[in-house]
């Protein structure tokens, strides 16, 4: 059976991936091909891509899976709230859900863009709900044949915080909290009011949080409570989906985008991120008393968090957990894919996912034209790991291209930028001079998985570089450039059958240094998609402050 999966909504992050007998062998959001970051429109360039790198034509495909309810489930819904007063029935919000709902329905939710694109086909068109893909894109690539699944997000059609249970391949769905009641609304709009992109940007939120102190009271949004929490939604929504009048007469004006950031937005920033790793616990500790199970899958956008996911693992409510690491929408596709083996009593292949290099490649000869095409001068390398563990001890800032790009939001050791982690001005060398953004957002180390319990407290196995945990207090000092004010980190932990390449760089640096870690940081400018092509990578290295760029098996060096 080949089945592609896809997400699409018209909300952001589009995404395609396929799968044959169950085994995905591509998977890429679209945002990388076409270039716009959080790319909403229809996935076309990457269901291409899909069929391409399988060598299947679109009428060899037996479904095609979207991760969403019909367009009529979510337009109901929403005409409820607005009845019952859950949401203000202001215009602007009707005639918005008015023309989603039109816009889809027209569509049939994509499947008259599929026939436009790829021309009438034999594959069956399937609708998942969006929280049941979720809850399928953690658990059937945890490698648990029995787990509690917790999907928390923004919203699905209906949906924004869900509760399943996983057992031999099979899934029970146990509980939904209903939009607007969302921990991620609740997240996103507080985002919003600190002068960030919401549903985009909440991450700049999470890196800003430890810079604050207690001392902001949101109990008037919010309240944390046994099984989880209760979000006031109707006090958040101001005119278009901006912030509320009753937050700016509880904390001020909004912040005004790039202007400066005050010990006020800081605490706000740590008061929103503390509700909402409180609220986390609270849904962590309810999965497992309502599911018995004390391995806990987690995905939805709110799942990218990766403080509250390392507060999680240690507070002993649960004894594993797995993070899909595209837990956001693009993911969906991933569940989607494989939803339909779960038709007649069917089982869910399970497999245990141990790294997310799932999208294009680009050979040497195809590096090589681009190289050649754009007349840049460079030199063929014989070791490139060596080669970059070289330059990074010598303090040189690293575009790193190798093998094939991962899926979701984290650069992982093939499209990402390097640096030493030695260095304590390394922080405000990449932000201001390669990156191109704010002061405060800290940077990750990818260490050697056997090295890992050197250098942080409580070492587990993280090949994502999606939980967060403390840095040892004696290295602190060794690794700053990676160690946040709070003294935490997001590490990547590199095995070497996942990545021997990068795994080989990070052994040689440490030879070299006797510190085997490196800053890692995803190849993209502020406000573009991470690099997805040889032409992206040049572009990228020669408009920023990268000294040199380690591409396939060439260097080129400024």
């Amino acid at each position: 059976m080949i089945s592609i999966g896809i997400n699409y909504s018209q909300m952001h992050d589009s995404s395609a991936c396929i799968a044959r007998d169950g085994e995905v062998l591509f998977a890429v959001a679209e945002e990388r091909l076409s270039r716009l970051k959080h790319d909403a429109r229809f996935p076309v360039l990457a269901i291409r891509a899909c069929l391409d790198f399988a060598g299947v034509q679109a009428e060899q495909v037996d479904f095609i899976c979207q991760g969403w309810s019909p367009p009529r489930v979510s337009f109901l819904h929403d005409l409820s709230c607005y009845a019952s007063g859950k949401q203000p029935a202001e215009s602007r919000a009707l005639l918005n859900s008015t023309r989603h709902f039109l816009s889809m329905w027209h569509q049939r939710s994509g499947e008259a863009r599929f026939h436009q694109a790829f021309g009438a086909s034999r594959p069956k068109f399937r609708l998942f709900e969006h929280h049941l893909a979720h809850a399928i894109s953690a658990y059937a690539y945890s490698g648990f044949a029995d787990a509690a699944i917790l999907v928390i997000d923004g919203r699905g059609a209906w949906e924004a915080t869900s509760i399943w249970r996983g057992r031999d391949g099979r899934i029970e769905h146990v509980r939904t909290i209903p939009w607007p009641n969302s921990l991620g609304l609740f997240y996103a709009q507080f985002t919003h009011y600190l002068g960030f992109e919401p549903y985009s940007d909440e991450w700049k939120v999470m890196g800003l949080a430890p810079y604050g102190k207690p001392g902001v009271d949101l109990s008037r949004f919010i309240t944390v409570e046994e099984g989880g929490y209760r979000v006031a939604a109707r006090l958040l929504f101001g005119k278009d989906s901006a912030p509320s009048a009753a937050i700016e007469e509880l904390l001020g004006p909004r912040r005004v985008p790039e202007s400066e950031i005050t010990d006020h937005h800081k605490d706000i920033a740590f008061a929103v991120q503390d509700e909402c790793e409180k609220a986390m616990l609270k849904l962590a500790a309810s999965a497992v008393a309502k599911t018995g199970c004390r391995n806990l899958c987690l995905a939805g956008g709110v799942a990218l968090n990766s403080k509250a996911n390392g507060k999680i693992l240690t507070s002993g409510l649960v004894d594993n957990l797995f993070v899909q690491p595209a837990a956001g929408d693009d993911g969906v596709c991933l569940g989607a894919a494989l939803a339909p083996h779960l038709d007649a009593g069917g089982k869910l292949p399970l497999h245990k996912m141990r790294h997310a290099y799932l999208g294009p490649a680009s050979s040497d000869a195809e590096i090589e034209k681009a190289l050649t095409t754009y007349k840049i001068r460079h030199t063929r390398v014989s070791d490139p790991a060596s080669a970059a563990a070289e330059l990074l001890a010598a303090g040189k800032i690293l575009g790193w291209f190798q093998g094939r790009m991962e899926f979701g939001p984290r650069a992982l050791g093939s499209r990402s930028i390097l640096a030493d982690p030695r260095d304590p001005e390394m922080t405000a060398k990449v932000n201001n001079a390669v990156k191109f953004r704010e002061w405060w957002r800290p940077f990750a180390p990818s260490m050697l998985a056997g090295a890992a319990a050197d250098f942080i407290e409580s070492a587990t196995d993280s090949p994502f570089m999606i939980l967060t945990a403390q840095v040892r207090p004696e290295k602190r000092a060794v690794i700053p450039a990676v160690t946040h004010v709070d003294g935490s980190a997001r590490p990547q932990t590199v095995e070497r059958d996942a990545n021997p390449l990068y795994w080989k760089l990070i052994c040689e640096f440490g030879g070299l240094t006797g510190v085997p870690v490196v800053v890692n940081t995803s190849f993209n400018l502020r406000g573009e998609p991470i690099v997805c092509t040889p032409t992206d990578a040049i572009r990228t290295f020669f408009s920023s402050g990268m000294d040199a760029l380690v591409i396939g098996s060439f260097l080129v060096e400024k």
